[in-house]
């Protein structure tokens, strides 16, 4: 399968720089991309365990007769394989399916109840339930389009942080960007955070790539957040297990998202590496 980011093209400017903000990401990882301008607020996205309705506001129907070509005139001036996506397939309740068949996804800021009150689009709850079913990792971008010269992975020890590990490799030795670990002690030293990481595997991959770990044990999370680079893509790993909505949406996320500017990769409970 041809690595492909699926994009929701909203017609004004918010719209505009987050569709910005795809294209560059296909570009640093020489992606392919779907384009789907939709005609009603809602359709369908089938996953392996769920299906997840999308709930978009009125917003993502502005404008219709220049959507397209605002979106094109963005696309032709990139050296990028592209593809307007006019889905076919409806169910009985006569909403349009949407593939899942991705590498990548894009979406709105807009990722919690409290968030979404802001205008960035009013999908925000429907994230929740593609991060819990998606395979793959979906991208949170900036509110106006921000280029990333680094990758910061935050890393906690869990399954879901390894797997932002992985994730974090990878772009780190597709883009020749550098790589540092986020790691906020909580009681264990780094010898131990290290240990993880070689029990599943990952510490020649993570030698090759040369990466650096910020590790902190003094002040809060929420004071050593101002160590993230400002220009840094930040890979964040959510937690699964039935508890997204408590875990993933919970404070330390909440001030994830709520402090840094940054564009986020969030890689859910359902990612495989495929």
């Amino acid at each position: 399968m041809t690595p492909k980011l699926l994009h929701i093209f909203r017609n004004t400017p918010m719209g505009r720089e987050t569709f910005l903000q795809s294209l560059y990401f296909c570009e640093q990882l020489a992606l392919d991309i779907d384009v789907y301008i939709p005609k009603q607020k809602r359709f369908l996205m089938y996953f392996d365990q769920q299906v997840v309705q999308i709930d978009l506001d009125q917003s993502y129907l502005f404008a219709p007769q220049t959507a397209r070509e605002h979106a094109e005139a963005l696309l032709t001036k990139k050296q990028l394989s592209y593809h307007f996506l006019h889905p076919t397939e409806q169910t009985a309740s006569t909403l349009p399916d949407i593939p899942t068949a991705y590498t990548f996804m894009c979406l709105p800021r807009s990722v919690s109840d409290i968030t979404s009150k802001i205008g960035l689009g009013l999908i925000g709850p429907k994230v929740r339930n593609i991060l819990r079913s998606a395979h793959f990792p979906v991208l949170i971008p900036s509110t106006v389009l921000k280029k990333w010269k680094n990758i910061t992975v935050f890393f906690g020890g869990s399954l879901n942080a390894i797997n932002a590990l992985k994730v974090g490799m990878a772009l780190s030795v597709s883009t020749q960007k550098p790589l540092t670990i986020f790691t906020q002690a909580d009681g264990k030293n780094l010898d131990e955070y290290k240990t993880l990481v070689d029990q599943a595997g990952l510490q020649e991959d993570l030698t090759a790539c040369a990466a650096t770990w910020a590790f902190f044990e003094d002040n809060d999370l929420e004071t050593n957040l101002y160590a993230v680079p400002h220009d840094a893509l930040v890979i964040v790993g959510a937690y699964g297990h039935g508890r997204i909505k408590t875990v993933m949406f919970g404070s330390k996320m909440e001030l994830l998202q709520s402090t840094l500017p940054n564009n986020f990769l969030i890689v859910g409970p359902g990612y495989t590496s495929e």
